[in-house]
């Protein structure tokens, strides 16, 4: 990994991207000289619309609140100890995490190439075939979308459930009902919408504070559970032995043990699906193409490491998986603490969590609301015109704010169907991010190849095989989220995984809209150029010289034009000075 650049400013024409403006569509007033993180955006056919009030650090804070450890590892502990027990939670989370890393490193590529808050959508949309790139948008575009806004709902909810446990752990005739428990989570994400509609600078503090707090409760966790545990006194070793732990594949499924330690990868993958934030909340950060994608490695390694410490001391003091699991609790991580800890260390560290729940919350809001703007800029949603709109007091996508949040609110109707049902907003967490992390780096590695245009955070001559593996990682965890615990006879609809039907069923209908009716108008990002995901190579001007005098890391390619022009005009201008 590598970082280059050149101490003299550039103009836009020389930004390591793969278009410019025309001259004929310059969205400036020509007496404003444009810093280097406008360049940028400018040369990837943006106008800035946000203040860049995210620095590096911030940027992590709400990277690493929206990856949210702790509450994520008490919201998804169903899957990753029910489906393979504490093999799964050991060396299983070694293994998910060597896919995953690989998956952060090659999106932090393509984020230091093109930050703008389109992110994986804007990237598939330049990176694929020509004539193909308003259709590989679309399909990213929308499967992380159904990431986005499903993410603070399932939080919510997991934070919910954990409130009510705890008073069910106070008062044990209190039995909590699905009604309240709907109630509740709304409430909450009506307190995260307001929070998400003020201005950057006090979102940076509300999520930095929000972090700090998360990452100390984590701490804690990881240092409390081992040192107050109770075991000893309840007539059993402080610690199982690692001959149990590491080596016992709990029988959570009907499948080879080897499978069910797959599909126990669905708790990892949707506790460290939070590493994308950096990349769509670009716009808004300083030195956006080497912070941003420096923030998506940094929260994916420091969450990878740390969540496997929390995995460990869990899997070593766990009494018994099968009354974990089937608690009238109704929530399986105070189920857990309830069998290893004091009454009064299991409240407080359930207070701890539903704390950093909160947080994390909020910042799965706030990054759904920077997709939702980006996507609404290019008119993919009913109503864009309003979803598009920032808000001229705080600077902030407000509609798009409130938008995600009514979505959210009927996605937890889920919750009167009962705990598979609304087990399916974890399930679409997982496969639909991952979908729409990995299918721009698809394109990249087997479709660009070295002819990707990197920008000043890169892998150098890592990065193929690193994108080859993170492609391989997600093509085989696809079809495995999709598994049911159970099969044959024993199948039946209140006991089957219902991902692909939650997941594939929107997508389905989204794509036969492209091909009814969307590829007809939908033409990709909007920006303001004739851009080469179009294939409108009629439109390119000799620009191979420029990308060979420059020699920067990342211009080898000199089959990706410098400079575009409108066809009707021969004009062409390099902004900046």
């Amino acid at each position: 990994m590598s970082v280059s650049g050149s101490a003299h400013r550039r103009s836009v024409a020389q930004e390591p991207v793969t278009s410019v403006l025309p001259g004929g569509d310059v969205p400036f007033d020509p007496t404003h000289e444009f810093d280097a993180d406008e360049e940028v955006l400018a040369a990837l056919g943006y106008k800035s619309e946000f203040k860049r009030e995210f620095s590096l650090f911030t940027t992590f804070c709400v990277s690493f609140a929206v990856l949210g450890l702790l509450p994520s590892f008490a919201s998804t502990l169903y899957y990753g100890m029910g489906y393979a027990g504490t093999a799964g939670m050991t060396w299983g989370w070694i293994v998910a995490m060597i896919g995953i890393q690989c998956v952060a490193c090659s999106m932090a590529e393509l984020c230091s190439s093109m930050p703008t808050s389109g992110g994986l959508y804007y990237a598939s949309a330049v990176l694929a075939p020509p004539g193909w790139g308003p259709f590989a948008a679309w399909i990213t575009g929308w499967s992380n979308w159904l990431a986005q806004v499903t993410a603070a709902p399932s939080v919510n909810y997991g934070i919910s459930a954990m409130i009510l446990a705890a008073a069910s752990i106070q008062n044990p005739d209190y039995i909590p009902t699905n009604y309240q428990t709907f109630l509740l989570t709304v409430f909450i994400m009506i307190i995260h919408a307001v929070m998400s509609s003020l201005p950057t600078k006090w979102l940076a503090q509300i999520n930095s504070g929000g972090s700090t707090f998360n990452f100390i409760a984590l701490i804690v966790v990881i240092i409390l559970i081992p040192a107050g545990t109770d075991r000893p006194e309840r007539g059993l070793p402080r610690f199982a032995p690692s001959s149990e732990v590491w080596g016992t594949i709990y029988e959570g499924t009907a499948f080879p043990p080897g499978i069910s330690v797959l599909m126990s990868f669905i708790g990892v993958i949707w506790t460290m699906s939070g590493y994308d934030s950096p990349f769509h909340l670009a716009e808004e950060c300083s030195n956006a193409n080497v912070a941003s994608p420096r923030a998506i490695v940094l929260t994916s390694a420091t969450g990878g490491l740390f969540g496997w410490f929390l995995q460990l001391v869990v899997a070593y003091t766990v009494v018994d998986i099968d009354t974990v699991l089937e608690s009238d609790l109704g929530q399986p991580f105070a189920a857990y603490l309830m069998q290893c800890m004091p009454q009064k260390t299991v409240l407080a560290i359930l207070s701890l969590t539903i704390i950093a729940g909160f947080s994390m919350g909020q910042g799965c809001m706030i990054a759904a609301s920077r997709v939702t703007f980006a996507y609404a800029r290019d008119d993919c949603f009913p109503g864009s015109r309003w979803w598009k709109q920032v808000n001229p007091t705080t600077l902030t996508p407000v509609n798009a704010v409130w938008f995600n949040c009514v979505i959210g609110i009927l996605c937890l109707l889920l919750i009167f169907g009962g705990e598979l049902a609304v087990g399916a907003l974890f399930s679409i967490g997982a496969i639909a991010a991952f979908v729409a992390f990995t299918t721009p780096i698809f394109i990249r590695v087997f479709f660009v190849g070295n002819r990707f245009r990197a920008g000043p955070w890169n892998l150098g001559r890592y990065s193929i095989p690193i994108g080859t593996v993170a492609s391989a990682f997600v093509i085989l965890m696809v079809p495995i989220l999709c598994f049911p615990s159970v099969r044959g006879a024993d199948l039946t609809p209140d006991v089957m995984n219902w991902t692909a039907l939650v997941y594939g069923g929107p997508m389905l209908i989204v794509t036969l809209w492209w091909f009814v009716s969307a590829r007809k108008w939908f033409k990709g990002p909007k920006v303001n150029i004739d851009h080469m995901m179009l294939g409108q190579d009629a439109n390119v001007l000799e620009g191979k010289a420029a990308g060979k005098e420059r020699g920067e890391e990342g211009s080898e390619d000199a089959e990706l034009p410098d400079v575009k022009r409108v066809a009707s005009t021969d004009k062409v201008v390099q902004v900046g000075s």
